[in-house]
């Protein structure tokens, strides 16, 4: 069975600090005390660990800096609970498929062992004891048949009428195709580790917008990342919450999230950097993949901004905002003033260290 949307994220990530370190999974199993086949799974989705200490000493042993570390274990306890609720799910639908499997004339397909929330439903086999029922009119079987479908077209319909039934509580009917969904009581809470359709209604909204992700109903790390800079952009508070202001924002379409590329990120980086034009290039790499609007928060409640990303505390030395660290011009020679304060790049450790021994580009 594939792997769940939130596993291969994480795997992702993963394999992200993985390449980025340089090495092979059983040096890096032994610096992290874990088999190199284990490390391999992991990194392939095919599993997600259970304890999280293996997956700290993994990023740990790559150089991953705190920023990391926070996002790496958000995307683990996403997949974590992915994992048990599929578990969950999967028991739950066997048992029910073993319980109430329908009599019929054909040969029953067997059921795969913990199928997924998302695989196909199919009838259990016949047991000894049914095998020996005195078997059933055609008669009776048609009207049970018909009976089935008439009662599953009855459901669709009861169904459909509570879905568009008027809503009293606001005076009005629920918004209908093409209307503004994130407004509707469905989408009042859009938050992180959301998956459904205001999910995918707010990544495109985002991406009218020219912001940068995947459509794919999944409120994850990214999409956390584009609510943000667009809220900035949008000169609203960073709250990194879908609230009613930033909804208005997405719908009234006058923010554009466009920016530059990464090549000419890295461009600009060679020309400023003139000292160390390669190691400049790699750090902002490693720190941001070199995407003017990359913001990560740390674990005291701050954030870091653009390319280098420039902490909130850094900012105010520099005197400048969130909006300006977007702005990729800004965001390098700030850099570079930080740089030539010891003509180091000791303000980014984290990517310093695993640059040692890499070959900049």
């Amino acid at each position: 069975m594939a792997a769940s949307p939130q596993t291969e994220k994480f795997a992702a990530c993963l394999r992200m600090l993985k390449d980025r370190s340089g090495r092979g999974y059983d040096r890096l199993g032994k610096e992290a005390g874990v088999s190199g086949s284990s490390l391999h799974r992991y990194c392939s989705g095919l599993s997600v660990p259970t304890d999280y200490r293996m997956v700290h000493a993994f990023a740990k042993v790559c150089g991953a800096s705190a920023e990391e570390l926070r996002e790496l274990h958000r995307l683990w306890a996403l997949a974590d609970t992915d994992r048990d609720v599929s578990a969950v799910t999967a028991k739950a639908n066997s048992e029910a498929e073993a319980e109430a499997a329908p009599e019929t004339d054909e040969p029953a397909v067997p059921v795969e062992a913990n199928p997924g929330p998302d695989d196909d439903v199919v009838p259990s086999e016949i047991t000894p004891d049914e095998a020996e029922k005195p078997p059933r009119s055609r008669l009776a079987e048609k009207l049970s048949s018909r009976f089935a479908i008439l009662a599953a077209v009855v459901a669709v319909v009861l169904v459909a009428g509570f879905v568009w039934m008027p809503d009293t509580s606001t005076g009005g009917a629920s918004p209908a195709a093409g209307d503004e969904l994130l407004h509707s009581r469905a989408c009042k809470s859009v938050s992180m580790g959301q998956h459904d359709e205001c999910v995918r209604e707010l990544q495109s909204l985002l991406t009218r917008a020219k912001g940068r992700l995947a459509i794919d109903g999944d409120f994850g790390p990214e999409t956390l990342r584009r609510v943000t800079a667009f809220q900035v952009l949008a000169g609203l508070p960073a709250t990194n919450v879908v609230d009613d202001a930033t909804k208005k924002a997405l719908y009234a379409q006058k923010v554009s999230m466009t920016t530059w590329s990464s090549a000419k990120v890295a461009q600009r980086i060679r020309e400023v950097f003139v000292e160390d034009p390669g190691t400049a290039v790699a750090i902002a790499r490693c720190a941001s993949f070199l995407d003017p609007l990359y913001v990560l928060p740390n674990t005291n409640g701050s954030r870091n901004w653009g390319v280098f990303q420039i902490s909130d505390a850094r900012l105010r030395e520099l005197d400048g905002t969130p909006l300006r660290a977007f702005d990729p011009e800004w965001n390098i020679k700030a850099a570079h003033r930080l740089w030539s304060v010891r003509r180091d790049f000791h303000d980014w450790p984290s990517c310093q260290a695993a640059l040692k021994g890499t070959p900049k580009s």
